[in-house]
Order: C-alpha cells, then sequence, then structure tokens
C-alpha cells in the first residue's frame, strides 16, 4: 500500500497498542490506517472513497498467509498523515479516512474520525494528526 502514516510520537502506553483479529490473508503493511469490519476485526484494504469506523494505526507489517491472525494498532498518538481530499485540512481540523490511506476533513459521522489536525495540509502533503 502507499501513505503509510509515520509515527511522530506515541501517547499513553506506547500508543495504547489494542490487540485486533486480521485475516490471514490479505497482507497489511506497518503504518496503515485500519478499520473495524466486524467485532474487533480489522482491515487494512483499501476503503475506496467510502469512510469506515477507524480501528487504529497498524502497528507491525502482517505477511500474507503467515498464520498470523492477530495485530496490534496504535489508538493514541500523533502521525503523519497523508490528506487526499480536496481543499485540504486546516488545524484543529476533525478528519477521517478518504481513500488509500488517506484523510479528509469531509462529511464526519460519528465513528469514522481518525483524529485532529495539529497543522494544515494541502492535498497530496503529510499533515500531523491526534489520534484518538
Amino acid at each position: 500500500m502507499a501513505n503509510e502514516a509515520i509515527i511522530v510520537e506515541l501517547l499513553g502506553n506506547r500508543g495504547d497498542p489494542i490487540d485486533f483479529v486480521v485475516p490471514d490473508t490479505p497482507g497489511i503493511a506497518k503504518g496503515t490506517i485500519g478499520w473495524l469490519t466486524t467485532a474487533r476485526t480489522l482491515s487494512g484494504a483499501n476503503v475506496a472513497a467510502s469512510p469506515k469506523p477507524i480501528a487504529g494505526i497498524v502497528a507491525a507489517e502482517k505477511v500474507a498467509a503467515d498464520g498470523q491472525i492477530r495485530l496490534a494498532a496504535y489508538t493514541h498518538g500523533i502521525f503523519d498523515l497523508m490528506v487526499g481530499e480536496s481543499g485540504g485540512l486546516s488545524a484543529g481540523d476533525m478528519v477521517m479516512l478518504s481513500g488509500s490511506n488517506t484523510i479528509s476533513g469531509a462529511g464526519l459521522i460519528e465513528g469514522e474520525f481518525i483524529g485532529k489536525a495539529l497543522e494544515t495540509g494541502t492535498v497530496d502533503t503529510r499533515c500531523e494528526v491526534l489520534v484518538g
């Protein structure tokens, strides 16, 4: 995948990671913005333009078909995320997943936001976001 999150600072208990169930295939890259598919089950698949409820930032790489079905995701920290929607973001905007590991400030519905923009960002640039 592209546009994975970059850790700026882990907060709480080293990012307050939560363990999630994941499918054995496909692989999931470290830094992927994971979303919930069912109870405590994480997916890293591209969501196209459809917002999803966020699980967290994947903490380690998941290799496809390696037999692992558990994966931790960070739920509290500051991450550098790619802005992917037209119009960009302003500092203080609440942001959500908007596509292939990108974020947007438009159309938020409860449970879909990933955090708050800590700086202004334009399309196809990175922006620090407080996750959690």
